[in-house]
């Protein structure tokens, strides 16, 4: 016989004829022959499952097999549950050297929402053609971000240049 897809066998897939056997109340019967935890799972309406086969005899419980199988989905989801909410994503706002007050307030504010929300930000500025000549209007650029973002957020990676490209990354104080 196959064992089930989790590893655990069930009712007559049992192959052993002396079974260590847990009521359906966790309360343990004893060594008993595998017909007789065969009828009292089906006196009382539920399922033999084989939970440790390797021991000698195999340990089996009477439980809701169905119901068992459901908890441990259950469980699995919820972990994976947990664990997005703790995972920070950053985003990336892209601007350019030359880009306005105005715009860089609403990039700001833009960066604001992502923060309030728990994510990091990095801001990319993007040097095209001789502006890479002039790096410390970006630097001037992160520097008022960070101004601008000091009472939200704190810098985990100030403002770096590398080829075109200059990054300064945020996170949430």
């Amino acid at each position: 016989m196959i064992p089930d897809k989790k590893g655990l066998r069930i009712n007559e897939r049992i192959r052993a004829h002396q079974v260590r056997l847990i009521d359906q109340n966790n309360n343990q019967v004893g060594i008993v022959e595998k017909y007789e935890a065969m009828g009292m799972a089906r006196e009382a309406g539920l399922d033999l499952v084989e939970v440790a086969p390797t021991s000698d005899p195999p340990v089996c419980r009477i439980m809701d097999y169905g119901k068992y199988l459901y908890q441990q989905k259950r469980k699995i989801r919820d972990a994976h549950k947990k664990h997005n909410i703790h995972a920070t994503t950053t985003k990336e706002i892209r601007l350019r050297p030359e880009t306005d007050l105005h715009d860089l307030q609403i990039k700001v504010k833009h960066a604001r929402e992502f923060i309030e929300k728990g994510h990091k930000v990095q801001f990319t500025l993007f040097f095209r053609g001789r502006q890479v000549l002039h790096q410390e209007r970006g630097y001037e650029m992160l520097g008022s971000i960070t101004s601008m973002m000091e009472d939200v957020a704190k810098v985990e990676r100030p403002g770096s240049m590398m080829n075109r490209r200059m990054t300064m990354t945020v996170m949430p104080k």
